[in-house]
């Protein structure tokens, strides 16, 4: 049984202070979109004692194959469920550490596709719940569908945003940005506007003049080079370009399809009608 996890966007992110556990709050809306990797569960039938057998294809995924959280989602529901052993590939295409999401993207749907494959019957808080134990973003991805964020990132309710009508470029620069590093070059702040019930209520025309990413004010001193490809894209027609997450991929927002491939042929470029 294969499932396509796809990636996620933030539109804008304030940064709005600092925790006492040492994480930081914030607000920001999650957005999916159609760029994907590809996953596969099939029963291991194999005489051998191993619970979950892990391949990987495209993208290299660094570190162990235990630390993947694919395997760790499996060990977790197997806690509470009687699981077969089984053999898990991915075929990994988002970027790794781009800001778009696709490691907790792979473990929540790894969580849908192995409860439906297996029919444990699983609700879709209990879903949410093993979600949200492998990273503050998985449990978008169990509903997957526009989301106001706030806490350390883990809070989610419905917002109405519809960007259907738009196309987007996603462009990742091949640049790795430590999260914790990014954090560290923030000045947290409460928010002036509501980004839920006021900011992204406006047309998408005028996010550009109020809809911010916190993280682009530390960011860009360090990568001009980020900086410079949100300017183009704005150049190219975006109606907004923002960076997403804590980098370094940039995406735009355009009313007709882009064709940016040759203008950026050493970085990943995706683009797509959303």
């Amino acid at each position: 049984m294969v499932t396509f996890p796809n990636a996620k966007i933030n539109i804008g992110l304030n940064i709005v202070e600092k925790r006492s556990d040492g994480f930081h709050n914030i607000e920001s809306v999650f957005y999916a979109v159609p760029l994907c990797d590809a996953l596969e569960i099939i029963e291991n039938k194999d005489s051998n004692n191993i619970p979950v057998v892990f391949s990987s294809s495209g993208i290299k995924i660094p570190g162990d194959e235990n630390d993947n959280l694919c395997v760790k989602a499996y060990h977790l529901i197997a806690k509470d469920y009687a699981l077969p052993k089984i053999k898990v590939h991915l075929h990994k295409h988002i970027p790794i550490g781009a800001g778009l999401g696709g490691g907790s993207a792979d473990a929540a749907f790894f969580i849908k596709l192995l409860n439906e494959k297996f029919e444990l019957g699983l609700a879709w808080g209990e879903m949410h719940h093993y979600a949200k134990q492998l990273g503050s973003d998985c449990s978008f991805f169990i509903s997957n569908k526009p989301s106001y964020v706030q806490g350390k990132g883990d809070e989610f309710e419905s917002i109405t945003v519809d960007l259907s009508n738009y196309h987007i470029a996603l462009i990742y620069p091949n640049i790795h940005i430590n999260t914790a590093k990014a954090y560290s070059g923030v000045k947290p702040k409460a928010s002036a506007r509501s980004l839920e019930n006021d900011l992204l209520q406006l047309p998408v025309e005028q996010w550009k003049k109020f809809v911010h990413n916190d993280f682009e004010d530390s960011i860009f001193p360090q990568f001009p080079e980020i900086k410079k490809i949100k300017e183009e894209l704005y150049a190219h027609g975006a109606v907004y370009a923002a960076m997403s997450g804590s980098g370094s991929t940039v995406y735009g927002i355009f009313k007709e399809a882009s064709n940016l491939k040759g203008k950026y042929k050493d970085y990943f470029v995706f683009e797509a009608k959303l």
